[in-house]
């Protein structure tokens, strides 16, 4: 059955060519509303699996629609947005209301060039029609405190890595994290670069450790979380004083960037893997699990969301399924296992 998908957005060029595009690929049944307002008063009658939504429109805009969809009829819902700074920090809003995911939009705020993400589009349409809608934050059970067997032995490093859903879910597990954690945490997140600096500076206002994006080489120290660049990769290597963080241009046999496994991959060849916590959290593909389980392999740590919060268990479920997770765990319960490991 085909999914339906709903397009929102306020220009005609702009619908139509997202319909073309999802209409080619042959499994979507689509329609379209110029603006929030029009989405709503259709929201009933195409009952759609997923929308699409734009940012600036009219009469409603992005946020004020999605957040009444999410009151009248929670739907997956897909932002579509232009690379700038403003729509960054907007669509990382809209992450926080329950979004699932969003597109960036290539040349500028009208743009005709949407089929330079059709790939893109079409891939994170259908992930989000197979999306679990998260519970709100204010619902999720509180953390109790965790008794584990503590193995001998200090943690060189944390390293997290995320897909779709992760903004929001990074918003919610990196705060839990105490300011005494007693070692450096590096987050690599499927995300463009226009929006790293954003989401880094919203975590950083959040956090009780200080939060900063990964766009030079940096010694990493405990105290600090390091959130990989978009659009590139993030990589662990060694120099005299310590281990360093930095980014790198995206490696082409890689399929998502900053990508998981290249930065675990690196840590295992600079650090003892036994001494690392890993971390898989909600996202599409496998990312992650290859490198992760090497890990758990050698005796290191590792973690991975539970199918009863990811919005997407794709890569944490590959890592559960590659027997390469120490544990399996909800997202609520994940910063005290670490901060625990950690001590």
């Amino acid at each position: 059955m085909p999914t339906s998908v709903l397009v929102v957005d306020d220009s005609a060029l702009m619908r139509r060519a997202i319909k073309g595009i999802l209409a080619e690929a042959g499994d979507f049944r689509v329609e379209t509303a110029r603006n929030g307002t029009d989405a709503l008063e259709q929201l009933d009658r195409v009952r759609p699996d997923v929308v699409t939504l734009d940012v600036n429109m009219p009469e409603m805009d992005g946020l004020t629609c999605l957040s009444k969809i999410m009151e009248h009829r929670p739907t997956p819902v897909v932002m579509v947005s232009s690379l700038t700074e403003k729509n960054a920090l907007v669509t990382l809003e809209a992450l926080e209301l329950g979004a699932v995911d969003y597109v960036a939009k290539p040349g500028g705020t009208v743009s005709l060039n949407i089929d330079e993400v059709s790939g893109e589009l079409v891939e994170k349409v259908r992930s989000a029609a197979a999306a679990k809608m998260r519970r709100p934050r204010r619902m999720m059970p509180p953390i109790a405190p965790i008794k584990t067997e503590r193995r001998a032995g200090k943690t060189d490093l944390v390293i997290i890595g995320s897909s779709t859903g992760g903004p929001q879910l990074l918003t919610e597990i990196l705060p839990q994290l105490p300011a005494t954690l007693s070692a450096p945490v590096v987050v690599a997140q499927h995300i463009p670069a226009s929006f790293t600096a954003a989401l880094a500076r919203r975590l950083d206002e959040i956090c009780q450790l200080r939060v900063q994006e990964v766009d030079r080489i940096t010694t990493i120290h405990k105290g600090n979380i390091y959130l990989g660049k978009g659009s590139a990769d993030v990589v662990i290597a060694r120099r005299t004083d310590g281990l360093i963080v930095k980014s790198v241009p995206a490696g082409s046999e890689y399929r998502w960037h900053p990508s998981v496994d290249r930065l675990v991959g690196s840590a295992r060849r600079y650090c003892d893997p036994s001494r690392l916590v890993c971390v898989l959290l909600t996202g599409m593909g496998d990312d992650g699990a290859t490198e992760m389980a090497e890990v758990r392999a050698a005796g290191g740590r590792t973690i991975a969301e539970s199918e009863e919060t990811a919005v997407v268990w794709g890569m944490p479920g590959e890592l559960a399924r590659r027997g390469g997770a120490e544990v399996v765990l909800p997202s609520y319960e994940i910063a005290a296992r670490v901060a625990d490991w950690v001590r």
